[in-house]
């Protein structure tokens, strides 16, 4: 017998969480049955008591995986295909529950046995696998794919291992017994800053507007307080985030460009976005301990809203438009707060006719590009291929409702008391006419694909334009 039927002769098994796919089942099971009822968060330490295996039985009993969508391994799933195709027989041997495994099994077709935690409360990990495994063809009967500590047992029952992907224990494992090695995508800064989604933070930007309308630019204590709350908000924006992205990686997975985040590729792991969300929100609560207790306030509503948005708001018909403004509006609240000026009734009903128009651009940009059929609500949505109509008129006119607050804003008498020359800012109204509209064109024309705050802040002609309304409000407001 030559070495490849020799080779071809032993039975290959392939461990699933960290080897085949670059995730966790369990961890994303958690967060879809969270998503489906936040409830169930209390009886996981229930389930937990009962032991691991009945805790994984429960979610696979309540939510279902998208196979097909699953960040694969690709040097894996085409060994196994080459495997396959020369007659090797090739188990799926895994800790993850026999529903999701025979799932995983059904869309490669590759496997001929599929060994799973399953309802007789086995949790197929570590010494009951290697036992089971041992069990089937004897020791040193089976290659085994693995990657993490729990292979370990199984490594050295088998004749011959390969590492994938290798946690600090399979690594050491590996470099001592020189066994073949099949390296993953590493985490790096890149990944770590688009799970922050540093970029996002410019918005924050918008917690100065209350301090430059009260004409305090030059105060060192509402700077160092504006500073404290971007950095607060930041963190905890960032913070939601990544728990959005936890709830979203089924859907993110089918979109075009979403299917490249960290989480939904697998380039990062959810234990290691739970550890960054812990400290995001500890240097928030931190940051926060600088400011007036009202921050907090405002800080913890900001944070119970966007966690709403995440599990259920932004599934609801214009209700999540509305949610989007206000949360816009709430980082302009939080800046009048941390600085201890007042804001007005104009700068808020302008704020959430404006962030109004730009949360529908992004559900208008959504319908446009999204092929559907009608009477069929876009993948965790509230909306149709026939409400696209009714978005862009309710955007438009919201960008118009907000340009008229603006100017009965200039017209008011409290502008004349603020400005010395108030006309010298009546400009800004067709400024921000032309902000809104000309976003509107271009998703229209399917040349706006961004967020729009982050498209006008990036934007030339929208940094040229506002620069323009900066300096008019500087000279209105200067006093010879």
């Amino acid at each position: 017998m030559d070495a490849r039927s020799e080779r071809t002769a032993i039975p290959l098994a392939v461990d699933l969480d960290g080897t085949l796919i670059s995730t966790d089942l369990l961890w994303e099971g958690l967060f879809l049955l969270f998503k489906k009822n936040p409830l169930y968060l209390f009886m996981v330490p229930y389930w937990l008591m009962a032991g691991p295996a009945r805790l994984k039985m429960e979610i696979a009993a309540r939510v279902d995986i998208d196979a097909e969508s699953l960040p694969y391994r690709p040097d894996v799933v085409a060994r196994l295909r080459e495997e396959h195709a020369a007659g090797r027989k090739i188990l799926l041997a895994t800790g993850t529950p026999r529903k999701f495994a025979e799932a995983i099994a059904a869309h490669l077709g590759v496997f001929d046995i599929v060994l799973a935690t399953d309802d007789v409360g086995h949790n197929l990990t570590s010494h009951r696998k290697r036992t089971r495994l041992i069990e089937m063809y004897g020791d040193g009967g089976f290659d085994y794919v693995g990657n993490s500590r729990h292979d370990l047992e199984v490594f050295d029952a088998a004749r011959t291992a390969i590492v994938v992907a290798p946690d600090r224990h399979a690594a050491r494992w590996q470099a001592s017994h020189g066994s073949e090695l099949i390296g993953g995508v590493k985490p790096n800064l890149r990944s770590v800053v688009k799970m922050l989604r540093v970029h996002q933070w410019l918005k924050n930007s918008l917690i100065a507007v209350p301090m430059i309308l009260s004409h305090e630019y030059f105060n060192a204590g509402m700077l160092l307080a504006c500073v404290l709350a971007f950095v607060s908000y930041s963190a905890a924006a960032s913070a939601i985030y990544i728990v959005n992205d936890f709830f979203d990686l089924p859907l993110d997975r089918r979109h075009a460009t979403k299917r490249n985040r960290p989480f939904a590729s697998g380039q990062l792991s959810i234990p290691f976005g739970l550890a960054s969300v812990a400290a995001l929100l500890a240097i928030s609560a931190v940051t926060a301990t600088f400011l007036p207790p009202l921050f907090w306030l405002v800080l913890a509503g900001y944070l119970i809203a966007t966690t709403a948005y995440s599990l259920s708001l932004k599934r609801m018909l214009l209700i999540d438009v509305f949610t989007l403004a206000g949360l816009y509006t709430m980082r302009i609240i939080a800046g009048a707060v941390a600085t201890g000026t007042e804001v007005s009734f104009w700068l808020l009903a302008f704020s959430l006719f404006f962030f109004l128009s730009l949360a529908l651009v992004k559900r208008f940009v959504e319908l446009d590009t999204t092929e559907i059929g009608k009477g069929t609500r876009i993948a965790g949505r509230g909306y149709r291929p026939e409400d696209i109509e009714i978005v862009a008129n309710a955007g438009v006119a919201s960008a118009f409702a907000s340009a008229l607050v603006l100017a009965l804003y200039i017209d008011s008498l409290s502008v004349r008391e603020l400005y010395p020359h108030p006309w010298m800012i009546w400009p800004l109204a067709p400024i921000v006419l032309y902000i809104t509209l000309r976003i509107w064109v271009l998703a229209r024309r399917r040349e706006m694909n961004d967020d729009p705050i982050v498209f006008i802040i990036r934007d030339w002609r929208s940094q040229m334009v506002s620069a323009i309304g900066a300096v008019l409000l500087v000279i209105a407001a200067f006093q010879p």
